[in-house]
């Protein structure tokens, strides 16, 4: 059973130092996008007062996109941008998280490789053995046991679900998303490239 301390923890380790979103709230709608939504606005805390990375949860910017640096469609039109993934797939999703967009040390060449895995599956194993994973990975449509890992962050070919509102001096032209979906709460993870 993981703690507070451990899970917060883990997450920092794997993903304190690049532009991350990483938030869980409860699950209060059979949809689950709806759930999910909430999280990209920003309107509920994580149901157990875990940590939640979110370097934009005060900017500005919100003022003119709510949800910043999201701009997802209505709940409606997540089924068109999403693709679910096995568990190994969303570990490895999860773990290239730790690569920043224009990092020239993916995590496959990494030594720490194996602990970063580690971090993730264990990031992970809060929503349960029954959590269902979803990603805004194209190449997931075909392959839902995609190893991130090995393919690296880099030409991450996505669904869009950031602006493309140019405010504050900064482009959002990368990203790669995690969900993960369990009876009683879901995550969010979400990775961006900015210049």
């Amino acid at each position: 059973m993981s703690t507070a301390d451990d899970w917060n923890a883990a997450a920092l380790r794997l993903l304190e130092d690049p532009y991350i979103f990483l938030a869980t709230g409860p699950r209060q709608h059979e949809d689950w996008a709806k759930d999910v939504l909430v999280l990209m606005h920003r309107e509920v805390p994580d149901p157990r007062g875990w940590l939640r990375i979110d370097a934009d949860r005060n900017n500005n910017a919100r003022y003119d996109v709510p949800a910043y640096p999201f701009e997802p469609p209505p709940a409606a039109g997540f089924r068109d941008r999403l693709h679910e993934l096995v568990p190994a797939g969303a570990v490895t999703a999860l773990a290239v998280m730790a690569e920043e967009w224009g990092d020239d040390r993916p995590v496959r060449d990494r030594p720490e490789r194996d602990a970063l895995l580690a971090d993730a599956r264990f990031l992970l194993d809060r929503y349960g053995p029954d959590a269902q994973f979803w990603t805004n990975a194209r190449d997931a449509a075909s392959d839902p046991a995609r190893d991130f890992v090995q393919a690296g962050l880099k030409g991450t070919s996505v669904h869009g679900f950031i602006t493309c509102e140019y405010i504050n001096g900064l482009d959002l032209l990368e990203e790669l998303g995690l969900i993960a979906v369990s009876g009683d709460e879901v995550g969010v993870f979400w990775s961006f490239g900015a210049y």
